[in-house]
């Protein structure tokens, strides 16, 4: 983790908030930077908050922040931030990178957040989330924030970890084993192996049109298996991560046959990357590079009308990038980047059993090119100025370019002010753009790329050392959003069109955080956002969200209590209904089990109060909204030698 020297070995809980507020991230700008300093308002989640409010999930831990909402169909948990999330959409118009390297796969473009995402949660020394455009640094899908992850090392464990749980309401077990050392030849190491195991539960649906009910009896089970290694020696690293999940599907997704078991989805995600980072110049200039390659399968057995189908839909690709940063100019720092990735093999195909001549089987391939570059302007002691431009190339698309520019002012000791301004792209996806099954939709190869703009103010004030507060306001404009639709042609199938009408967001936020010197913390945020789309709220995005995260050690047994509490205004639904707001909380506690050493306990409450809930649902579904998990336990053991 990168903090000041004399707190590396401190303990996170221990941390003041300026202490905390000194961790340096690397997402904003692919260079360290100070939070206070960086061109966005960044959150940070570290892995003491992961521990201390039980988070089992990315998306659980990213749902606590400003402006964050998620959607969980029982197949997959979507993302949205500033009131955009579209049911369904696969998390296409978010970044999601594990140490610098991209985990959107080729062949949907999805940023997996829910269990598909293949990195176990216990593995993760920090999360950075960069809400706003990316492109200017990172290209595609950076359209509406990005969220990296920056993994622990072999010298973080510096022995053997054993860790398992299990939760009550979809009698969920979970087991991990972690093995890190730093050897005496200066070699780092980590390996990890965890495994999920979970029955589901059994849930009714409706099933719209079809006018079926009934109960979905174990059709919501999981099964997912992770496999995290990571090497590293001076300037040197590898990475290699390994998912594979099966979900049972209960839903009857894509519009398949209702209440048939043996349907379900499988995703495997292998990414992996060898990186080197180093100083020269009398440490003015620091080189990056680095090479990585990553392959996705989807596999999905269905039945319709009675007769089984299989979809997949695998990809393979591979890249490089270099990235230079030199400080030798004085009072800038400036980058220059080069990126490609080959995305060699996409694939979609469709068995049909029992009529051969009906298959499908679908494949391309396109090739991304970028140049970036950066200058980080120290114009006076208290004033910095930030511009950057990206120049990306798509086979499928042609050229785009991405700039950014912010203004940053240390108006006081204690008051920081941004200006910021930012463009970025999405091209559209092999399955927007490619897919056509003859059944459900047809291909559109002119497919052009989605755009945003967006201006944000930042204040951050320093009330005292152990609290901050922060209002960010913002206003964005999206341009030839992807939607699906109904073919003007009326004989003809759906399919994937750009909207000539444009996508407008509005919004506020106001964050609090507060430390005491005897272990306790506050977070507290509040979102008012506007996102009209056609003179009307768009579908799935609640206008109010509120959070409030509490942590403090208790005066026995040496409990230490996390409590989180989250409020979510209604949402638009597909058939311009609306599902209600929901208050949720979760309590976890946790304590060092003092006749074992090494032995950690906690017990967690999930939806506490056992709210009644929905989330809005896609047009993949048969039903219009999708009912969500009830109360829930989980007891854990986790032992460290």
């Amino acid at each position: 983790m990168a903090i000041l020297p004399a707190q590396a070995t401190k303990h996170l809980e221990e941390l003041s908030l300026e202490e905390l507020m000194q961790i340096r991230v690397v997402g904003v700008s692919k260079y360290e930077q100070s939070q206070q300093q960086v061109a966005a308002a960044v959150s940070v989640i570290t892995r003491n908050d992961i521990k201390t409010y039980g988070w089992r999930t990315l998306g659980e831990a990213l749902a606590s922040l400003p402006g964050v909402h998620t959607t969980y169909d029982r197949q997959y948990t979507y993302f949205g931030t500033r009131g955009f999330g579209l049911p369904g959409d696969f998390n296409t118009r978010v970044l999601i990178s594990i140490n610098g390297n991209r985990i959107n796969d080729a062949t949907y473009d999805q940023g997996p957040i829910g269990r598909e995402f293949p990195l176990d949660l216990d593995l993760i020394e920090r999360i950075e989330f960069i809400p706003g455009p990316g492109s200017a640094v990172y290209g595609q899908n950076a359209m509406l924030g990005v969220v990296n992850i920056v993994t622990r090392k072999g010298n973080d464990v510096n022995g053997i970890e054993l860790s398992g749980s299990y939760n009550t309401l979809q009698s969920t077990f979970q087991d991990r084993v972690t093995m890190g050392k730093t050897f005496d030849n200066g070699l780092d190491a980590l390996v990890s192996f965890t495994g999920i195991q979970s029955k589901g539960q059994d849930l009714f649906f409706d099933f719209g049109d079809t006018g079926i009910s009934g109960t979905a009896r174990g059709q919501d089970g999981e099964d997912v298996k992770q496999f995290y290694a990571q090497l590293r020696r001076g300037p040197l690293s590898f990475d290699f991560i390994y998912g594979n999940r099966r979900k049972e599907v209960p839903t009857a997704a894509y519009l398949s046959d209702p209440l048939v078991p043996g349907q379900f989805e499988r995703d495997l995600h292998l990414r992996t990357q060898i990186q080197y980072n180093d100083y020269f110049l009398n440490d003015t200039l620091n080189v990056l590079g680095r090479v990585f390659l990553g392959q996705f399968r989807y596999h999905s057995p269905a039945t319709y009308e009675g007769a089984e189908t299989l979809a997949t839909g695998p990809s393979d690709w591979h890249g490089a990038e270099i990235r230079f940063v030199s400080t030798a100019v004085a009072r800038h720092k400036l980058m220059l980047g080069v990126e490609y990735q080959n995305n060699t093999r996409i694939q979609q195909t469709t068995q049909v059993f029992v009529a051969p001549q009906d298959n499908v089987d679908i494949e391309s391939a396109v090739l991304r090119t970028g140049v970036y570059l950066q200058d980080e302007w120290q114009i006076t002691e208290t004033l910095t100025a930030t511009a950057g431009l990206r120049y990306d190339y798509n086979g499928w698309i042609g050229s785009r370019l991405s700039p950014r520019g912010a203004l940053i002012w240390q108006a006081t000791p204690k008051a920081t002010l941004k200006a910021l301004y930012g463009r970025a792209h999405r091209a559209p996806n092999s399955y927007e753009r490619d897919f056509a099954d003859g059944i459900s939709q047809i291909a559109n190869p002119h497919l052009n790329s989605e755009t945003i703009d967006t201006v944000e103010l930042i204040a951050d004030y320093r009330i005292t050392e152990s609290m901050n507060l922060r209002t960010a306001l913002y206003r964005w404009n999206m341009r030839n959003l992807i939607v699906f639709r109904d073919n003007p042609e009326q004989e003809k199938l759906p399919f994937f069109q750009q909207s000539d009408v444009d996508v407008i967001a509005r919004g506020v936020e106001f964050s609090a955080d507060k430390t005491w010197s005897w272990g306790g913390r506050l977070r507290a945020s509040f979102a008012l956002q506007d996102d009209k789309f056609a003179q009307s709220r768009l579908v799935n995005s609640p206008q109010y969200l509120s959070k409030l995260n509490f942590t403090t050690p208790l005066p026995f047994a040496g409990l230490r209590l996390g409590y989180e509490l989250q409020y979510n205004s209604k949402r638009k639904t597909l058939d311009d209904t609306h599902v209600g707001g929901y208050v949720l909380s979760n309590l976890n506690l946790m304590t060092d089990v003092r006749a074992i050493k090494g032995l950690q306990a906690s017990l967690a409450l999930y939806n506490l109060f056992d709210e009644h809930y929905l989330h809005p649902a896609s047009d993949n579904n048969w039903q219009n909204s999708i009912v969500q998990d009830g109360r829930s336990v989980r007891f854990r053991l986790d032992y460290r030698f």
